[in-house]
């Protein structure tokens, strides 16, 4: 038995998944063409027809590069003052001139046969020290043909020179000057004959260079700042490319390909996308919804669910096209809170909670068909407060005869959402622009309430839903059925209320449904009413009719009072968890009195099935319980003292054998949620039957007077 309950749920399982594969084909189709690539048909050098909007941003790379290199141009060199640089220079100066008298010396000492020198052969000799300085060889000849005094004065004169005019700073293109410089001063300050005044003139020149040095890793620097600051060029999503009749150039022609929007090839990444975005979104849904139908343990919870959710995204779809004309005030219309107001009164708020999130980012798709954008998160934004409003309401307020009341809470809760949108978005709004939105929002809520009150009992009655609305509904003790049993049968209604405050409590205490249990307590007896003095809580004042027909007659009138109760419950149209409870809260049990009362009474064996109901035993835990429930308060009312120790004994004593008998077999409660329920019936009847002080005689007079 249990592994083929295993397998019946893994087959709700695989049908739930099944059924979310169908809701997502259907979000594929209804929003297709909000991920289809938009194109444009514009011609070259003519009038744009209409504004073109970028559907996306698109980075303009070689517009980047042009900027980055411009910006990179313009940062100048950078420059240092190197100090040292003419201490350096008189040095090679004097290193070349200490070399020519060197050279000279020993050309002096050779003998008359020995051979001397050319120019050319002197200057071979020094040109590792001369190095990259530019001296002339007519210039150098008249060098090696000076005196060591005279080449001493040389040096002496043209270092004071160049580290004069080096002490200040001399840029690239001002080396020219200070040379002019150089000339100037050693032509008043030298008394040199004319070929060698040039001479020196020459070679201090050579040596004097710029001192102001380029600083390449700062100057590098400085243009890798310059070029990272440039930021990107691009065509930024929703920005017109083109406004209407402006000319179609060149340029904006590039920059509608870029954007897609002219290509005849239509890309697949958007479906890709819109599959992957459905996938996940659904993924999440079945995860949530999967464990909270697996409690409810039926099918028909997951198609309704299914039902309500394709019905709310087709409700956006078609409110969307009714604003593709522009009327962009007729998207705050869509009345999504019925479908959240609906699945709360029908489910969980945590399931209408999570569907509303799911349903608001499936709306930013589907009302992208006036943006640029591929979201409208303004439109997810109003249709999750949307959809919250309804359903916060409905926590507090869990009845029908509210809805209409939570539809215009969901209106101001409109109202307030576009307002705030405006002024976020702080654009320029004419009043009647603003009102239109105003107006629609207010109506989105009405049309929501108008919306679930019409489909709600459609769906309970198709379906034979039997949701919390419906269960408070049936509660009311106004109800025609309950009337009747109150008015022909009153000890059997005051014991149906005592039994629902048992269920209630001990079906919460195993995490049943204790609101089910307490609407099923109230009718599960109503059978009773048909033959109501047949039953011992309604003999008042009169004899036991029992004791006067035999008792098999006795069996059959007490065992008919379950049918009895489900067949005036179909008559007033309850759903049928309601009936289910009629027929099963006794099971199979067997009726020991009369069975025992017919035993002695005959001469042969009596069997036990003929004083048995004839069931079919409970079928969940509810019905489980509130058979306990319902034998326990019998019990307990029978007695004369009831104690606490009296009333744990008689629940273990009533569990025990209902539990040998077999009549908890066909449910899936466990014997840890009984030893639960034993206790939380003792503490409730514990409460009921407490101890009262017992007044002495004088004191009650006392009272009386």
């Amino acid at each position: 038995m249990k592994h083929w309950r295993q397998y019946i749920k893994s087959i709700r399982i695989d049908m739930l998944f099944m059924w979310f594969i169908v809701v997502g084909a259907v979000m594929f189709a209804v929003m297709f063409s909000n991920v289809t690539p938009e194109k444009v048909d514009v011609v070259l050098l003519e009038p744009s027809p209409a504004d073109i909007r970028s559907p996306k941003a698109v980075i303009l790379v070689n517009e980047t590069e042009e900027r980055k290199r411009k910006a990179e141009t313009a940062v100048e060199d950078i420059y240092y003052y190197d100090k040292g640089a003419g201490l350096e220079q008189a040095k090679k100066l004097n290193e070349l001139v200490d070399a020519i008298k060197k050279l000279n010396e020993v050309e002096s000492k050779k003998k008359d046969e020995e051979r001397k020198l050319t120019v050319d052969e002197k200057i071979a000799q020094i040109n590792d020290v001369k190095g990259d300085a530019q001296v002339s060889p007519a210039s150098l000849g008249v060098l090696f043909e000076s005196s060591a005094d005279r080449l001493e004065s040389v040096k002496t004169l043209s270092t004071s020179v160049i580290s004069s005019l080096m002490s200040e700073e001399i840029e690239l293109n001002k080396v020219q000057q200070a040379r002019q410089n150089a000339e100037q001063i050693i032509s008043q300050n030298a008394s040199y004959p004319d070929t060698l005044e040039d001479a020196v003139v020459e070679l201090t020149q050579s040596f004097i260079i710029h001192n102001k040095v380029l600083d390449y890793e700062k100057t590098r620097e400085k243009r890798k700042e310059a070029r990272d600051s440039v930021q990107q060029a691009e065509i930024k999503e929703g920005e017109v490319i083109v406004s209407e009749g402006d000319l179609v150039t060149a340029e904006v022609y590039k920059r509608l390909e870029l954007a897609g929007l002219t290509s005849k090839k239509i890309s697949y990444k958007p479906f890709v996308g819109l599959l992957l975005f459905i996938v996940l979104l659904l993924a999440g849904l079945y995860y949530f919804v999967k464990d909270s139908f697996e409690k409810e343990n039926t099918k028909k919870h997951a198609v309704i669910y299914v039902i309500l959710l394709v019905f709310s995204i087709l409700m956006m779809k078609i409110v969307s096209l009714a604003g593709i004309s522009g009327q962009m005030y007729l998207y705050y219309l869509v009345p999504i809170a019925a479908g959240t107001m609906m699945l709360k009164m029908l489910f969980s708020e945590q399931l209408a909670l999570v569907t509303n999130v799911a349903l608001s980012l499936c709306g930013a798709v589907i009302f992208n068909e006036n943006t640029a954008s591929s979201f409208h998160f303004v439109m997810a934004l109003y249709i999750l407060l949307s959809g919250v409003a309804g359903v916060i309401y409905l926590g507090k307020k869990h009845i029908k005869n509210k809805i209409i009341k939570a539809g215009l809470f969901v209106s101001f809760v409109n109202i307030g959402t576009v307002l705030l949108i405006l002024l976020i978005q702080d654009g320029s709004y004419s009043a009647a622009e603003t009102g239109a939105e105003l107006g629609a929002a207010f109506l989105s809520g009405f049309l929501s309430s108008v919306l679930t009150l019409g489909l709600l009992p459609v769906i309970e009655s198709w379906f034979g839903i039997l949701s919390t609305a419906k269960l408070i509904e049936l509660s009311n003790p106004n109800h025609p059925l309950l009337k009747k049993v109150l008015m022909e049968a009153p000890g059997t209604y005051h014991h149906s209320i005592m039994v629902a405050n048992l269920s209630e409590a001990a079906c919460e205490s195993v995490g049943a449904n204790g609101l089910l249990a307490r609407v099923g307590s109230y009718y599960h007896d109503v059978g009773k009413a048909k033959r109501p003095h047949f039953f011992i809580e309604n003999q008042m004042n009169m004899d036991n009719p029992h004791d006067k027909i035999a008792p098999h007659l006795s069996k059959t009138i007490i065992t008919a009072h379950p049918y009895d109760g489900a067949d005036m419950i179909r008559e007033y149209k309850l759903p049928k968890e309601i009936v289910d409870i009629a027929e099963q809260h006794h099971g199979t049990t067997l009726l020991k009195y009369f069975y025992h009362k017919a035993s002695q009474q005959s001469d042969k064996e009596i069997s036990e099935m003929e004083f048995r109901y004839p069931g079919p035993k409970a079928q969940t835990k509810e019905t489980a319980i509130i058979g306990v429930s319902d034998a326990v308060e019998a019990a307990v009312r029978s007695l004369s003292r009831p104690t606490p120790v009296k009333i744990e004994q008689i629940i273990k004593k009533i569990i025990a054998e209902r539990l040998d008998d077999g009549q908890f077999d066909e449910c899936d409660i466990t014997l840890k949620e009984l030893d639960t329920v034993a206790k939380t019936l003792s503490n409730t009847l514990k409460g009921i039957f407490h101890s009262r002080i017992e007044y002495p005689e004088e004191m009650k007079k006392v009272e009386i007077k």
